[in-house]
């Protein structure tokens, strides 16, 4: 109920604030300075004011449910050996071979 009245407050706020200003206003030594820590906290304060939340009062868990679980099937077992000679070109090389049962 408060987020709708933030926004048009908050522009309200600035609009009377800006146009209430004297014209002729000045920081002779840091002006820019004082400009931009102003723009900051400005911008802090209706950044805050708007962000949404992310509490949701009205959010419940789900009940918890059984889940049977997958067979579990065993790995084949496998193992590595020299497989037959073969000629590669240089020489007899015996490669690895895998075998599963």
């Amino acid at each position: 109920m408060k987020m709708p009245l933030v926004v048009p407050l908050t522009v309200a706020t600035l609009a009377v604030s800006t146009f209430a200003s004297p014209i002729d206003a000045r920081a002779d030594g840091g002006g820019i300075a004082a400009g931009l820590l102003g723009g900051f906290a400005a911008g802090a304060v209706i950044g805050a004011a708007t962000a949404p939340r992310y509490y949701a009062p009205g959010y419940y868990a789900p009940p918890p449910a059984y889940v049977v679980p997958a067979p579990v099937e065993e790995p084949p077992s496998c193992y590595w050996t020299r497989g037959a000679p073969v000629w590669d070109g240089y020489g007899w090389v015996h490669p690895r071979v895998q075998v599963c049962d």
